[in-house]
């Protein structure tokens, strides 16, 4: 007897230990649920379930065979199972499987919530130092930190070997444009002059957990660096910078653009507005590349980033800054076209931004708007994490969406006609992590984006102290467009004005909202007024544009201010959806059910859409719904519903050729009855092209012929008399292409003597 109780007891001793010192890896825990099969139907499980005793607790599939089962009178946990019931379901005729039901050990996929990094402590804009952050930690939380993404950071360069940036770092996301090499690596000098975009890389994608700095806030991004200011920056250098890989880059980030001196107005050329576009419309595989601009350093200047083409396109999201107590920093520009803010420096004694810096080392030091541009960019990427398939147009919406007056401190916040906060500071607030990733998740996509253009004067009218003019938008909404809710609204001027700076204008909606374009600016003395130039405002965001918009120009200076106004153009953008109506879906994103050898999803669970790695309850624009027989082996006849892509052509579309277009690009027409999208018209693009077009450019042409024919020729004989005297040395050359470089070298000095006092700079600030 003894040695019976021995053994019981030396068995529970094994099964203690085994369950305590191996955390029960090696045991089943019963419990008192039992998942069955039933072909028969509800009713028939019912019965089963009535005559064993045992509670129906319904389907465990949706309109599937299998239910469940429960016994409350069986012990809820238990190492053995339960052979009773065992025997008695399987001599049930009518159940085909059954199995108890286990205790399965299952662990979050999260990441640690709180990095180890030594300078994560630090880092008070996303570790709960404030109230409130951005709330990263709850983005993380849920599992997200920019895997899968690439973020090219558009600056100085980026020092690649950095040991927070190495793992992360992305050849193909990096070039440098300045010296026309693969290598990104900054120029180094004693001063460290080439640290910005090493700085701003850092704060998007420096890595987690190794010890090193702190933590990106897309830790697990893929980053890049493009060299492009680091040497005479021109609109092909841009223009090649913004159009770097646009399949395989997702996002870019900027922390520059014209002089924040308050006095000049300038923006993309030609090239870098074509850049904009192809992104915008090819990009990501037609969903359009992120562009994120930092809004400028000029506040002390009484700047305005409505003067800086960049930061005021509709093609790119603005970012503004905020002090960690919630003031306007004194670098902060305010101005319409900002859409989101977040953390950066202050005044003396305000912390900064903690983020890589060069020779290996780390920062606590980055500062201005260049550092909170590319902490939206780092939020993006989480966003685009948890969906892929978000439109340049969708992650507009969702960013204002996910912005947040929270304690942001300005006198100028207002309510729109939508009953959203904005303010010209800040836009629509702080962006807030871990909201912009759940409604990324739950995002269904945004509609075609309609157009709207108002040609609002046809005659010149003197704008004296005070010019008022009114333009009726009621046409938006019938067969010339169909804008229910608006996104971006611009103001095309030209006008001539003796001290530009001293004009204010602003704009005012149909449902009164007030949107100042551009305030007072003392510096800017140019008589040269604006000459077809774009403002931008973001406040009417989701507002109905019908009705009578007004837009005002006040002379805040001199009495004797004299101008005209030759040209003003309306111009409306938005959606045929009432987006005040919509109402959060549920998630829109799955796990896929089966997945090719690179990863590629092939089948989803209905009513889902196999979509690249992941399914959607949707096909995202470029995309339509398609079925086809599944490729498992094991089920051929299985139908899949798969996203195919339409014909480069179309915007949406309901088959894969030119002729099952349903909506169209930007630029492009639509043509209802052979269902085809034309192909793109810019009618930004200027001058170039078309400048000895027509009679008139004849008679330019030959006035070019005239003025320019003198110079030319003088070149030509400057150049045959260098070669003349230079005869001598180059028949001691061996190598005679050294010759011919030193005789065009002569002839630039020739003809271009003066050039270098001469020609003007081109602004390009690289914010600090």
């Amino acid at each position: 007897m003894r040695g019976m109780v021995a053994t019981e007891l030396g068995l529970c001793l094994l099964l203690l230990w085994c369950g305590f010192s191996r955390g029960r890896v090696g045991l089943r825990v019963y419990l008192s649920s039992w998942a069955v099969r039933v072909p028969g139907g509800v009713q028939e499980a019912q019965r089963v379930a009535r005559k064993h005793g045992l509670l129906y607790m319904g389907q465990v599939i949706e309109g599937g065979d299998y239910y469940h089962l429960e016994h409350r009178g069986v012990k809820q946990q238990s190492l053995i199972p339960h052979w009773g019931w065992h025997v008695c379901l399987k001599k049930e005729p009518t159940v085909h499987w059954f199995e108890q039901q286990t205790l399965k050990r299952r662990s979050r996929r999260t990441v640690a919530a709180v990095p180890t990094d030594p300078w994560f402590q630090k880092q008070w804009y996303m570790n709960n130092d404030v109230t409130p952050d951005l709330n990263v930690l709850a983005a993380w939380s849920r599992g997200y930190t920019g895997s899968g993404v690439v973020v090219s950071v558009l600056d100085d360069g980026i020092e690649k070997d950095h040991p927070d940036l190495a793992v992360n770092y992305d050849p193909l996301a990096s070039y440098d444009f300045n010296d026309n090499d693969p290598d990104p690596q900054p120029r180094y000098d004693v001063w460290d002059q080439n640290r910005h975009g090493t700085r701003c890389a850092g704060e998007v994608a420096a890595a987690a957990n190794n010890g090193i700095c702190g933590a990106g806030i897309a830790y697990r991004a893929k980053i890049g660096g493009v060299r492009m200011l680091d040497g005479p920056v021109t609109d092909i250098v841009e223009a090649r910078s913004l159009s770097l890989r646009p399949q395989h880059i997702d996002i870019y980030s900027a922390s520059w653009g014209p002089e924040d001196d308050g006095k000049t107005v300038d923006g993309p050329g030609t090239l870098s507005l074509e850049a904009f576009y192809n992104g915008i419309v090819n990009g990501r595989g037609g969903l359009g590349s992120l562009f994120v601009w930092a809004s400028g350093n000029g506040g002390h200047r009484y700047d305005n980033c409505n003067c800086d083409g960049y930061t005021n396109s509709i093609y790119t999201l603005s970012v503004g800054s905020t002090t960690e107590s919630g003031r306007v920093p004194w670098y902060n520009e305010a101005c319409a076209s900002t859409l989101t803010a977040t953390y950066s420096s202050g005044g003396k004694g305000e912390k900064q931004i903690v983020t890589t810096d060069l020779r290996r080392r780390c920062t606590s030091e980055h500062t201005g708007s260049s550092a909170s541009a590319p902490l939206v960019a780092g939020m993006i990427a989480l966003a685009l994490e948890a969906n892929p398939a978000l439109t340049w147009r969708d992650m507009q919406h969702l960013v204002m969406r996910a912005s947040k007056p929270a304690h942001l401190q300005a006198s100028d916040w207002a309510v729109n006609g939508a009953g959203r906060k904005v303010s010209h500071h800040y836009g629509y607030g702080l962006l807030d992590a871990g909201d912009l990733v759940d409604l990324a998740k739950k995002w269904t996509p945004t509609r075609p984006q309609q157009k709207c253009s108002i040609n609002v004067i046809h005659k010149p009218l003197a704008i004296g102290s005070r010019l008022s003019v009114s333009a009726n938008a009621s046409t938006c909404h019938g067969e010339k467009a169909d804008i229910l809710s608006l996104e971006h609204v611009q103001v095309q001027l030209s006008l001539s004005y003796s001290r530009r700076g001293d004009l204010a204008i602003s704009l005012t909606s149909p449902m009164g909202t007030k949107s100042t374009l551009v305030d007072v600016r003392p510096y800017d003395t140019s008589r040269n007024g604006y000459k077809d130039w774009s403002f931008m405002s973001t406040h009417y965001w989701d507002e109905d544009p019908r009705g009578t918009w007004t837009l005002l120009l006040e002379n805040k200076g001199d009495a004797y201010n004299t101008g005209f106004l030759t040209h003003f153009v309306l111009k409306l953008y938005g959606t045929d959806e009432d987006m005040s109506a919509r109402r959060a879906a549920a998630w829109v994103v799955s796990e896929c059910v089966r997945r090719d050898a690179d990863g590629t999803c092939q089948e989803c669970t209905s009513p889902f859409y196999a979509f690249h790695h992941l399914c959607l309850s949707y096909c995202p624009p470029r995309y339509y719904n398609h079925s086809r027989r599944s490729r498992d082996p094991s089920a051929p006849s299985r139908t899949v519903q798969t996203c195919a892509a339409c014909h480069f052509s179309c915007y949406t579309c309901r088959g894969g050729t030119a002729n099952n277009c349903t909506a169209c690009p930007p630029f492009s027409a639509y043509d209802e009855p052979t269902r085809s999208c034309s192909q793109p018209i810019r009618t930004y693009l200027p001058h170039g092209g078309n400048l000895f077009h027509g009679p008139q450019g004849l008679l330019l042409l030959i006035a070019v012929i005239v003025l320019c024919g003198g110079p030319v020729l003088l070149g030509v004989l400057c150049l045959t008399h260098r070669l003349w005297h230079l005869r001598g040395p180059w028949q001691k050359r061996p190598d005679p292409a050294l010759g011919s470089e030193a005789a065009i070298l002569e002839l630039v000095r020739c003809n271009h003597i003066s050039s270098e006092e001469q020609r003007k700079e081109l602004g390009q600030r690289l914010l600090p």
